[in-house]
């Protein structure tokens, strides 16, 4: 293989995922020729958008789901350590664009915001002080504070304290570090800097409806432009699919044997905004609680303040709904054109396996705003109707697939690489923590699929990602002076 002919990558989808892998590759081989394809007449305007997700940088600050209790009581933090090392490692990636003026204005995608986890009821708030003993030792989470102290609460979080009871057992553990994120912006700074290169294009209202691979292994993608009907062909030694919900019908497309026995179970998600102010005001902090017993990571339950086109903003959230749309702006039909002689058994088994799933999200679905606002009132008490409206966000499409492990139709939670045996085929699945950890995701995509260019690109991505090839889990100076620099470089110093 000739490591200098310039390639031809094929980018399908303007989301965080896309933009993230394009501004990358741009970087370690700005002679190569990058076209993205989006359907839309924006990027950003699906999963990625910010009205669209919870906007927080999963650090696994906050998020109980991702420090989970093992049978024998003890909490399990690996999980945790490896969420919070993939954002520091996006963070690196940010900075490194700030500071090489290819994107400006952090603060426009990034802002301080402390991240507290909060729990009721004797159990959780035992939970909640066994998961702060695994993890306060830890240099990733210093300045982790614990209480179960009503009073202390009330300073954390007012909103949440006002109307409740004194003798109820609650408990919080809270950081000052964590952040609030933008991803809607960010991407579009991204997709900014991409269209600025000379070997890159740009195109929306374009969507790539078919695939068909050469003998010499390139492929020819079919693209229709949709404002003019006219169908092109355009030919890619590379592919990316990073096109959200809409990534496992264009991966089927391919018909790649990678693309068998994998379905995708679409999930709305809707959120209740506050409209009042007054009350936005009075509450500077995410809140992550803990799931409802027997139900999916997605649900975990949290109040969010949010920074949105110049605007502060609260809401809380998600509340799940199922509908056969894989994108917001998809059609009825998506669900079942994804269904075909491959992967139909498993997608029964999944719906068989996971009917406590089916059920949550049928009684989600027909909740009226009177039931959402009673569990908005486990976190805010006084809560009133007038003050909240109804938003409904984006779309999640959860991975199905067989699995040695768990058999046929597992549902993945999370973010999945998919790629061809020959490497020219990538695409991205999942959903969150997607966006926080997409800088860790490009570089899976690279060393996974890049290898042969590796040795060459290192010193590029080691100036990009001065972590690169080390452990910020085990090095705790190296991750301060890392945090020191990005800190200041994403103006997240107070």
């Amino acid at each position: 293989m000739d490591n200098k002919q310039p390639k031809e990558i094929i980018l399908i989808g303007a989301g965080i995922l896309s933009t993230t892998f394009g501004s990358f590759l741009k970087n370690v081989e700005p002679d190569w020729n990058i076209k993205l394809f989006e359907r839309l007449d924006q990027p950003a305007i699906e999963s990625s958008n910010e009205k669209n997700n919870a906007g927080t940088g999963h650090a696994a600050l906050c998020e109980l789901n991702y420090t989970v209790e093992q049978e024998d009581g003890s909490i399990d933090v690996e999980k945790a350590k490896e969420i919070n090392e993939q954002f520091e490692v996006s963070k690196q990636f940010w900075s490194y664009l700030v500071k090489s003026k290819a994107i400006e204005n952090p603060k426009e995608f990034i802002r301080p915001l402390p991240h507290i986890s909060f729990v009721m009821g004797i159990r959780n708030v035992d939970f909640l002080k066994r998961r702060y003993d695994a993890l306060k030792s830890l240099a990733m989470f210093e300045g982790l504070k614990y209480t179960e102290d009503h009073k202390v609460l009330e300073e954390w979080m007012p909103l949440m304290m006002q109307g409740r009871n004194s003798n109820e057992p609650l408990a919080a553990s809270k950081i000052n570090e964590g952040t609030d994120v933008n991803f809607g912006e960010l991407t579009r700074k991204l997709v900014k800097n991409i269209e600025k290169h000379d070997h890159a294009q740009v195109h929306f209202r374009h969507e790539v409806v078919d695939f068909k691979q050469l003998e010499n292994s390139k492929w020819e993608v079919k693209v229709r432009n949709l404002a003019t009907g006219e169908t092109q062909t355009h030919v890619a030694d590379y592919i990316f699919i990073g096109a959200g919900g809409n990534a496992i019908p264009l991966l089927q497309k391919t018909k790649i044997p990678e693309s068998k026995h994998l379905g995708g179970f679409p999930i709305s998600g809707a959120f209740l905004v506050c409209n009042n102010p007054k009350i936005v005001n009075e509450h500077d902090a995410k809140v992550y609680g803990k799931e409802p017993p027997g139900t999916p990571p997605m649900t975990v339950p949290h109040l969010d303040r949010r920074y949105i086109q110049g605007k502060e903003s609260l809401l809380f959230g998600p509340f799940a709904a199922i509908g056969p749309k894989f994108l917001k702006n998809g059609s009825n039909l998506d669900l079942f054109k994804s269904i075909n002689t491959s992967n139909v058994v498993t997608m029964l088994s999944s719906g068989v396996k996971n009917l406590s799933l089916v059920k949550y999200s049928i009684q989600q679905v027909m909740q009226r705003k009177e039931d959402r606002m009673k569990e908005l009132r486990r976190f805010v008490p006084n809560a009133k109707d007038e003050d909240w409206d109804i938003h409904i966000a984006g779309k999640r499409v959860q991975v199905i697939k067989d699995t040695e492990e768990h058999g046929r139709g597992f549902i993945q939670f999370g973010t999945e690489v998919v790629n061809s045996e020959d490497h020219t085929v990538i695409a991205l699945l999942g959903e969150s923590p997607g966006a926080s950890t997409s800088v860790s995701v490009a570089l899976e995509v690279i060393e996974k699929n890049f290898p042969q260019y590796i040795k060459e690109w290192e010193p590029k991505i080691k100036e990009i990602i001065p972590s690169y090839g080390e452990s910020l889990i085990e090095d705790a100076q190296l991750l301060q002076t890392i945090r020191k620099q990005t800190a200041k470089e994403l103006e997240l110093e107070e």
